[in-house]
């Protein structure tokens, strides 16, 4: 008893460890060089609190949860012998843990406004979801037939680079911008469990050449998905 929560205390200040520099950093720049006081300090000092409780209970809530579900399922799926099955696993598994990524919403929400509803969020949402399960099932396929990560990425970067010739500026911007917005903390902890899961238990494969890399082809997945979408509006 006393053991865990010594564990749980020492684990609690290696995450404030990590974000009171930032916070103080940010804390001198506003009091010493902007000289702006700080108008509620009991709100700053909870909000720094909560910051750091919630970050260590999701950081141990996905340490054994996502990652030891998410690899569990990795290690089991390649027994069904069927890899369609295996890859349209990967692609729904993607395509709904996209959906509920907090930095892709908020993004799509500000472009919505910003192009005063041209772009609604729901459709850009959902295209970049579309992406990165198409993404995450070619990771997946990739290291079913263990194809070297060069062999996907160059192609796909190629095809990228030549639709970036046809698609309306905004949505080539937009589409670096949702790359980077799906790698949060749903799809990340689980995506990388079930990749290095596989991994694992196929013979003949290196969970360390082939088991990474998953999440940049997934980000390759959400750019052309947008690109798509840009090119549709153009010709539409």
């Amino acid at each position: 008893m006393f053991e865990l929560l010594a564990n749980n205390m020492k684990s609690l200040w290696g995450t404030a460890k990590n974000i009171l520099p930032i916070m103080s950093f940010l804390l001198v720049i506003k009091v010493f060089i902007l000289k702006k006081p700080i108008e509620d300090l009991s709100t700053f000092l909870m909000g720094i609190i909560l910051t750091i409780v919630g970050l260590h209970l999701f950081l141990q809530g996905a340490s054994i949860s996502l990652l030891a579900f998410g690899e569990e399922i990795g290690m089991e799926l390649p027994t069904m012998g069927k890899k369609w099955m295996i890859l349209l696993f990967a692609f729904v598994l993607g395509y709904f843990g996209t959906l509920v990524e907090p930095a892709l919403k908020a993004l799509a929400m500000e472009v919505e406004e910003i192009s005063i509803g041209a772009i609604p969020q729901n459709i850009l949402i959902n295209a970049v979801a579309i992406g990165f399960g198409g993404g995450m099932a070619l990771g997946i396929f990739k290291i079913i037939n263990n194809i070297p990560t060069i062999k996907i990425v160059v192609p796909l970067f190629a095809i990228v680079i030549v639709m970036c010739f046809f698609v309306p500026r905004e949505f080539i911007d937009i589409a670096i911008d949702t790359a980077s917005a799906t790698t949060g903390p749903v799809n990340i902890p689980l995506n990388m469990a079930l990749a290095l899961g596989i991994a694992k238990i196929l013979e003949n494969v290196d969970p360390l050449l082939s088991g990474f890399g998953i999440v940049g082809l997934t980000s390759l997945g959400a750019v052309v998905s947008v690109l798509l979408l840009g090119l549709m509006t153009k010709i539409l």
